[in-house]
């Protein structure tokens, strides 16, 4: 689950090395990794192994060898001179006995599989020249590709794409796999993720510390257990939503999944005018009548309702902005997803400083963007992220089909377990009603930001392939809570 930058990688490395693995038998393991990769998911074909001048090239130079002598027809081209190779990736060139190829579009012929280690994850420039021409020549012809820990181009830190992106079947990496492999861009071009032992011990990390994981259910799941046979639904939590006048349907989707999630209780604040709209949908759903902040002070008062959830269907409007002032104050767990932070986007620093005790911010990008403008451009989501939670004070959720959520601390998690079904509307309430009753049990932000980006995701593909729409999710939570608990 722990994701290692490209610098946190090269630590690895010269951890490993000084604690007595060679670097050249760690780029040996790593050749041989991706050999016996592509030996378990082809069968024999022609392959071109394309090396480029530095070790990624070195890591070429050795799948290319191991696949040789077990009787592949192997080609190998060189981006540079052989005489130019240092260290290692020169080590692994003696080692090869066969011809080395100029790099060419010529290699194609014969529509080979084709091994991509010209360059590796902190690639700083783009691509471009005859590798670029080679790679766009790869993708023209459709030709099945396994990438050496990364697709050229592909920044392993970022996910930023330089140069003409390549698709791979299949991308083996080593050790650690690296936020760019799981970035949406990262999604589009790795292909299958294989992330493969080549003798770091898995020590190393206790001196690096990583603060990025790619979500799973062990990071969080033993939070969700609960075997208190004295449970009652005040301890599971009492959560208030702030509902609106229109779009009534938001709210309740975030009740509903609030209620699916294990909160205890749930009551929808709502307007006079709204009450007999709420009161007439789910039964077990609490509806109260809100229409001045008074009367939000008094519900929050309860010290019983330890949870908040303002957004969905709330209204851009004063009301809501008034709210959310006050559940912060109240020092309450808080959810604000939707209009809770539109209602700000002309004074984003009222907000943050009202920032207090633990708060999950649920944005998608539109949002991010009205609430932090000049941090909407930043091409790593990971750093884009993490600058808003430290800038905010509250954890960020920055959705997408690579979400994000980082604390303020900077630890970040990044979820891809989500499939593109849950672009429908009403999606986004329903997650942020599971965040909030996981808050209202006791989750810290972060715990419940990844918990509910995963959980959200297993419900859609309980679900299926097609036809999903918010209401399906709700149905579908109890299974997902299962997956993640089991």
């Amino acid at each position: 689950m722990v994701l290692l930058t490209c610098a946190q990688t090269a630590a690895a490395d010269a951890a490993a090395s000084a604690a007595g693995t060679p670097t050249g038998d760690l780029m040996e393991a790593a050749g041989g990794a991706v050999a016996a990769a592509i030996r378990a998911r082809y069968q024999g074909r022609p392959v071109v192994a394309l090396c480029g001048p530095g070790n990624n090239g070195g890591d070429g130079f050795v799948a290319a060898r191991h696949l040789q002598a077990a009787g592949w027809q192997v080609r190998l081209a060189l981006l540079g001179s052989r005489d130019l190779l240092k260290g290692d990736a020169a080590a692994a060139a003696e080692r090869w006995t066969g011809p080395v190829e100029a790099l060419s579009v010529g290699l194609m012929g014969g529509r080979p599989l084709v091994i991509d280690a010209l360059f590796g994850a902190g690639l700083s420039r783009a691509v471009e020249g005859p590798a670029a021409q080679v790679l766009a020549e790869v993708n023209a012809l459709g030709l099945p590709l396994v990438a050496v820990d990364v697709p050229s181009g592909l920044h392993g830190d970022t996910g930023e794409v330089m140069g003409p992106p390549v698709k791979a079947e299949l991308t083996v990496t080593f050790f650690r796999a690296k936020p760019g492999h799981y970035s949406l861009k990262g999604r589009e071009l790795c292909g299958d993720i294989l992330v493969a032992d080549i003798g770091i011990p898995s020590a190393v990390l206790n001196d690096i510390r990583p603060t990025l994981w790619k979500n799973e259910p062990a990071l969080w799941s033993s939070l969700l257990r609960r075997h208190d046979l004295a449970d009652h639904k005040y301890k599971r939590g009492h959560l208030t939503i702030l509902g609106g006048a229109g779009a009534t349907g938001a709210a309740r989707l975030a009740a509903l999944a609030a209620r699916r999630t294990g909160a205890g209780l749930v009551t929808i604040a709502a307007p006079r005018a709204a009450v007999p709209i709420y009161q007439g949908a789910e039964p077990g759903n609490l509806v109260a009548e809100c229409d001045s902040d008074d009367t939000f002070g008094e519900l929050l008062a309860d010290e019983r309702r330890n949870g908040v959830l303002i957004g969905p269907g709330s209204g851009h409007s004063e009301r809501t902005g008034r709210a959310v002032l006050s559940a912060l104050k109240a020092r309450r767990s808080v959810v604000l997803d939707a209009d809770a932070l539109t209602t700000f986007a002309d004074r984003p620093d009222t907000l943050f400083r009202a920032v207090a005790g633990p708060v999950l911010m649920t944005p998608h990008a539109g949002e991010f963007r009205r609430v932090f403008p000049d941090l909407a451009d930043m091409p790593d989501k990971v750093e884009r992220t993490r600058a808003a939670a430290r800038r905010s004070g509250a954890t960020v959720l920055l959705k997408g089909p690579d979400t994000v959520i980082a604390s303020p601390d900077g630890r970040a998690v990044i979820n891809v377990h989500a499939p593109s079904t849950l672009a429908t509307a009403g999606s986004g309430d329903v997650l942020s009603g599971i965040a909030a009753g996981l808050m209202a049990r006791g989750l810290a932000p972060l715990a419940a930001g990844a918990a509910a980006a995963w959980i959200h995701g297993e419900s859609a593909y309980r679900f299926g392939r097609a036809g999903l729409i918010a209401e399906d999710l709700i149905d579908c939570l109890p299974l997902a809570l299962g997956a993640a608990i089991n």
